[in-house]
């Protein structure tokens, strides 16, 4: 489990059952046959910034440590012990000396200080993940299989970047021209190794059988398939059938797909569905305002913009009340959210905002209209988003601004073209969602200046001096009951801009699953714990 924050589609992830174990004698073998949900523009282990590609590296590529799924204490991946000095400054990790590539080469020092190096590399354009290990000033080889870092400041996610950084082979990623064209290609040192990428079709891998895993006891019960299958349905229709027919083990549902679509045969025969509850932060969903375009430069607009979603309505009409509604980049129960009051749906004060902000309907044609930089400009912005099962929420919201005098124009866009525009800039308004992250967080990835550069995930350059300032002191505080005080002044001015309009945090998590999948429980404390699964004896 990682800290990076990942943009995916819509939320859905996890039964206060805790307590979980895995099932040390679990049957080993078999194809575990799973939706990916979107086809990953590539699986480049540093460029690669969507969910997609990072579901497969979890599978594929390893860290030096891991957080475990019920204690969240760190447990050894690639090094088989570390040391942390008095004052919090050096990691020193000692590598397992069976680790290998899956291409045979051992993992050593060097290839660790590589992969860290290759994050600052500019060519590399790693812009979404510099903010974790910016704290760190270098990686030294000791000797083959020990590695040191040290940090420049007491930034409080130092260890974890540094324990969970990806570990690549400098042989083979070290000519970056070549190795930025490896889209379909992955070379780690994880539990699989991916064996085929076909584009718009399926993505393959095979269980490493040279992972140092397979005869370690601390790993018993995990990773017990043969093979994993990845399937891209973007259409939840196409999704479900496809399930009904045996030809999924695993899929997200969306509460609306779990309440209303889900019932009858073979639902409960041999496809089983859950509803559970754990404590992973949860995902969020937005529209997020583009903020190198003047119409939504004024706080006052954009802050009309969030009264006029209706997501009372929506929460009842599609979410069956069972998500809570937003109210600020963070989860709603984590212990750095500072309480804002969601904002409400409320056309009247929409109006007044507009009004302040000079969007008055002068001609009376129906558009607000404003002289910006001299010329009349009507009140209009296209939406682009990139699932077709959520188009119902933009439609209300769009006939919601209609009658609020504003034209919003909604434009669907396949995965990887959305993505170019997203990481280009180059739109008016976008909607996607944010994964839960970590239970600690660090908003400096989402939502400080430095991130609003090409490739960065600051996309709407959103920028506020004070946010990034209060950013920066809470990043080396080491205290955490003062970080979280700090963290919950951030996210607090964060909601006041209104940079994006927040929409729903979930409250459980809904999926489904194939009969022939043994599980040790329906979900550990900080996952559901796939990784724990096995093929029942048929």
């Amino acid at each position: 489990m990682k800290g990076l924050l990942t943009l995916i589609l819509s939320s859905a992830l996890t039964a206060p059952a805790f307590a979980a174990a895995p099932n040390a004698n679990a049957p080993k073998g078999g194809n575990f046959v799973f939706n990916l949900g979107g086809e990953p523009p590539t699986v480049h282990p540093i460029t690669a910034t969507d969910a997609y590609s990072r579901y497969v590296q979890n599978y594929v590529c390893d860290g030096m440590a891991t957080r475990d799924s019920e204690t969240y204490d760190w447990k050894p991946r690639l090094a088989e012990k570390w040391e942390i000095s008095k004052d919090n400054k050096v990691f020193t990790f000692h590598l397992r000396k069976d680790a290998v590539f899956h291409d045979g080469t051992p993992v050593t020092a060097d290839d660790v200080k590589f992969s860290f190096d290759a994050i600052f590399e500019p060519k590399y354009e790693a812009a979404h993940l510099r903010p974790y290990y910016e704290g760190l000033t270098k990686a030294e080889v000791i000797d083959a299989h020990t590695i040191r870092f040290t940090a420049r400041d007491l930034y409080f996610n130092n260890f974890e970047s540094a324990a969970t950084l990806t570990v690549i082979p400098k042989k083979i990623y070290s000519d970056i021209e070549k190795s930025k064209k490896m889209n379909r290609q992955l070379v780690c040192a994880g539990p699989y190794v991916l064996s085929k990428f076909d584009r718009g079709q399926v993505i393959t891998l095979k269980k490493f059988d040279k992972w140092y895993g397979n005869k370690d006891a601390a790993y018993a019960g995990m990773y017990n398939f043969d093979t994993i299958t990845m399937r891209f349905y973007k259409d939840e229709n196409v999704e479900l059938e496809r399930a009904k027919k045996g030809e999924l083990d695993y899929l997200d549902l969306r509460v609306e797909a779990f309440m209303k679509k889900t019932e009858g045969a073979p639902w409960g025969k041999t496809i089983i569905k859950h509803k559970v509850e754990n404590s992973a932060p949860k995902s969020y969903g937005f529209i997020g305002w583009n903020f190198r375009k003047e119409l939504f430069q004024d706080r006052s607009v954009r802050v009309a913009l969030a009264h006029l979603l209706n997501r009372e309505e929506m929460n009842k009409k599609f979410r069956y009340g069972m998500s809570d509604l937003a109210n600020g980049a963070i989860y709603l129960r984590s212990e750095y959210n500072p309480g804002n009051k969601a904002l409400e749906f409320n056309p009247k004060k929409a109006q007044e905002l507009l009004a302040k902000a000079g969007w008055t309907d002068k001609d009376k044609n129906g558009v607000l209209e404003k002289e910006v930089n001299g010329k009349r400009t009507e009140f209009k912005f296209t939406l682009i988003y990139p699932s077709k099962d959520t188009e119902k929420y933009y439609t209300m919201y769009r006939e919601d601004l209609k009658k609020a005098g504003i034209d919003m124009e909604l434009k669907y866009l396949e995965w990887n073209s959305f993505l170019k525009l997203v990481d280009e800039g180059n739109f008016d308004a976008v909607t996607m969602a944010w994964g839960g992250g970590s239970v600690d967080p660090d908003p400096k990835q989402i939502w400080h200046s430095a991130s609003a550069v090409a490739g960065g995930s600051n996309f709407i350059a959103y920028k506020n001096p004070e946010v990034d300032k209060l950013i920066d002191e809470a990043r080396v505080e080491p205290n955490k009951a003062k970080r979280v005080a700090a963290l919950k002044k951030v996210y607090a001015k964060i909601a006041e801009d209104a940079p994006y309009a927040f929409l729903f945090n979930d409250k459980y998590a809904f999926y489904a699953n194939s009969s022939r999948m043994g599980m040790p429980a329906e979900t550990f404390k900080y996952e559901i714990g796939r990784d724990y699964w096995w093929l029942k004896a048929q």
